[in-house]
């Protein structure tokens, strides 16, 4: 059950947002099999005056940078995260068109009894 928060600089048409849930989606069905329609995803636009980035670590970013936060059940192992990066950078590469050196992704652990999901329940836990 990942939690997705991804942030943009403003302007992009909604057929590319779009673009970037369904990759999103399909990267995290088949790197870490997330169940069918698992999608918790929320896209955050910026004005340019209020998206900064740089290019530490060498990687020439963009306009286009896209900051990918996942918050997931700490039961994912550094092999799943791993091809989940790779997964994604693809994904978005194909579709909608993103470079790699664009695709910033984070990924938080949290606690199975961190979680609920609706009815105020700890399903989870």
């Amino acid at each position: 059950m990942p939690l997705l928060h991804i942030s943009l600089r403003a302007g992009k048409p909604e057929a590319y947002r779009q673009a970037i849930f369904d990759s999103l989606y399909r990267a995290m069905r088949e790197a870490l099999d997330v169940p069918e329609d698992d999608q918790f995803m929320i896209i955050t636009e910026h004005d340019p005056s209020n998206f900064r980035y740089g290019n530490a670590f060498d990687v020439n970013r963009s306009d286009d940078l896209v900051y990918i936060q996942i918050t997931v059940f700490d039961t994912r192992t550094p092999e799943q995260k791993t091809a989940l990066f790779r997964r994604i950078a693809a994904l978005l590469g194909d579709s909608p068109g993103l470079r790699p050196e664009d695709v910033f992704v984070v990924i938080l652990d949290a606690a199975k009894e961190n979680w609920s999901v609706g009815h105020g329940l700890a399903q989870f836990a």
